[in-house]
């Protein structure tokens, strides 16, 4: 019969979110989730101790002194198991990270418990869109692109306008569109192309550069602004950075003062537990709540390896067909080669 720890840690298996401060490294994250997890199924009463029958030898006689020895059966509990021993019941549950934040970062970080951490390799490889929300400001250049960083330049900004702001936008998100079909293995001038395009279904097929698949101006209010971004395949260094260009463009300069991520695929902000709910209580109904979309996720990757293992296998199969045609003409070409020699050699001799 399983313990009630035991009942508790067979909860645990699937994905959830939580939301991580800035300034906070997300190691930090996933230890303390791991130790408040580890508190809550440890805090359960130990199973009952185990015990074991020894023959001893007792005196039979009514007073100490007696000589007389008598072997008796003893039932005596098992010290080798009690906690004073054995410590804590369990000391390590496995939480992977999925795509994580770096410390300057903030906002949805998905994690994985038990078998969920399989489908955080799913999740990874299904290439899901990241939304984000950039703060930045004007007028200085720093040498990591945040506001924190060390100064080596200052510049003007007052001829910015969130006109030419939208303008550059629009040029980076058109630059971007091309990319992400190029990377989705369709042809731009296809009818597939442009229906994926319309349901904003277009995602890279492999590996791929950072791709920007929507950009918009939220608020501007100069020095200082607010960008959201959708993207692919992204590091939050290659979004600062992009705030650095966009300065740059914009002939200025520009810092990244703030960058919270909004959603994560299907997990959103809403859905993100806070610090003090980090807690056993709260992640159960969490995993529960996300176990039909971890389902979904396994199920679309393992069809997706399943497409990509046949066509690969399709593309041996043509490779060896079209070198046994070269391997056959070849071998062609050399007899009627060898025949023809052979007949001018005859016609030669004659």
């Amino acid at each position: 019969m399983a313990t009630k720890a035991a009942r508790l840690l067979s909860k645990l298996d699937g994905l959830f979110a939580v939301y991580k401060p800035p300034g906070v490294h997300w190691k930090l994250v996933r230890d303390q989730v791991e130790t408040n997890l580890l508190t809550a199924v440890n805090a359960f009463p130990p199973p009952a101790p185990q015990y074991q029958v020894q023959f001893q030898l007792l005196s039979s006689g009514e007073t100490s002194t007696s000589s007389d020895l008598t072997l008796t059966a003893t039932k005596l509990p098992v010290l080798a198991d009690h906690p004073l021993v054995t410590g804590p019941q369990y000391h390590k549950i496995r939480v992977g990270v999925g795509h994580r934040l770096d410390a300057f970062s903030s906002g949805v970080l998905v994690l994985g418990l038990g078998k969920g951490n399989n489908a955080l390799d799913s999740l990874y490889r299904s290439h899901v869109t990241r939304d984000y929300t950039l703060e930045g400001e004007f007028g200085m250049a720093t040498n990591d692109f945040t506001h924190t960083g060390r100064v080596i330049e200052k510049s003007t900004y007052g001829h910015v306008t969130q006109e030419k702001l939208e303008r550059v936008l629009a040029m980076v998100q058109g630059a971007n569109q091309k990319a992400l079909i190029m990377y989705s293995r369709v042809d731009l001038h296809s009818q597939e192309a442009y229906e994926l395009a319309v349901k904003g279904m277009l995602r890279p097929q492999d590996k791929s550069p950072p791709i920007i698949t929507g950009l918009r101006c939220l608020s501007f209010k100069p020095p200082y602004f607010k960008l959201e971004v959708q993207c692919v395949n992204e590091t939050q260094w290659y979004l600062r950075k992009m705030l650095h260009e966009l300065g740059l463009e914009l002939r200025t300069t520009a810092v990244c003062t703030k960058v919270r991520r909004t959603r994560d695929g299907p997990f959103n902000m809403e859905d993100a537990l806070l610090h003090n709910r980090w807690t056993a209580d709260d992640i159960i109904p969490a995993v529960k709540y996300f176990r039909r979309t971890t389902r979904k996720i396994r199920k679309n990757d393992s069809y997706k390896q399943a497409v990509t293992q046949l066509d690969s296998t399709t593309e041996a199969q043509d490779q060896s067909r079209t070198n046994s045609c070269h391997l056959e003409a070849q071998e062609k070409d050399g007899s009627n080669n060898i025949s023809a020699e052979m007949s001018a050699d005859s016609k030669q001799w004659s």
